[in-house]
């Protein structure tokens, strides 16, 4: 099997970016962050306030995560519950950034990453891919861009929807999300030590794209 990790800051374009990569390669994604997403819905379905270590423990105890592939879109199912329509709204990513650094919910969340790896050509992505869930990865790829540029990706995502967040919101919450992801005990926000980084600032998608395909080329390991 060939693997493809893809890490990067929130907002950086790597989910897009893994999901253009793959279709170009003819190979599977696997969001990783839509896993710690459907738990983070979960958790807020059932009314449980703040995560602390007990409460994680507990919950993570309590459920059951399936990860299928519906006309090619990846769906999360926590509990036989199809979380995927939820999965974007900005208090599901606010409360995604809270639950995921546990380490008992990260244990949860590698086995279903291996376990896909081990059985797909696959490009994957998420905050410690290249680090920690696949550091045999057959390439590395680290995608960041400057703190104004994400917040401005991000609130054009969301700034038509109901409640949506002003821009000087959302940047406050990239920045913080940045701090716990650089800075949690459990598997920090890092490039591995063989990771190319690609800075999109200036970037379109598809120049990002082609970007890492010449990188893969000049590997000629596909």
């Amino acid at each position: 099997m060939i693997n493809i990790a893809i890490d990067g800051n929130v907002g950086s374009g790597k989910s897009t970016l893994a999901k253009g990569l793959a279709k170009r390669l003819g190979f599977n994604t696997f969001d990783t962050g839509a896993i710690y997403r459907g738990l983070a819905c979960e958790f807020m379905k059932r009314g449980l306030g703040e995560p602390n270590q007990k409460k994680m423990e507990d919950f993570i105890s309590s459920v059951d995560i399936k990860v299928e592939f519906i006309e090619d879109v990846q769906h999360v199912f926590v509990n036989e519950f199809d979380y995927t329509p939820y999965l974007r709204l900005e208090e599901t990513s606010v409360m995604a950034g809270k639950v995921s650094p546990f380490a008992v919910v990260r244990a949860k969340v590698l086995s279903l990453q291996r376990d896909f790896a081990n059985t797909h050509n696959v490009v994957m992505e998420g905050r410690d891919i290249g680090t920690e869930v696949l550091p045999n990865a057959d390439y590395k790829f680290f995608v960041t861009a400057s703190e104004e540029v994400r917040a401005k990706r991000r609130y054009e995502q969301i700034k038509n929807k109901p409640n949506a967040p002003s821009y000087e919101e959302v940047l406050k919450d990239l920045r913080e999300r940045d701090y716990r992801d650089i800075n949690r005990e459990i598997s920090p926000l890092k490039p591995a030590k063989d990771s190319i980084i690609i800075d999109s600032s200036n970037q379109t998608l598809e120049e990002t794209i082609q970007n890492c395909l010449d990188i893969i080329k000049i590997n000629q390991r596909i």
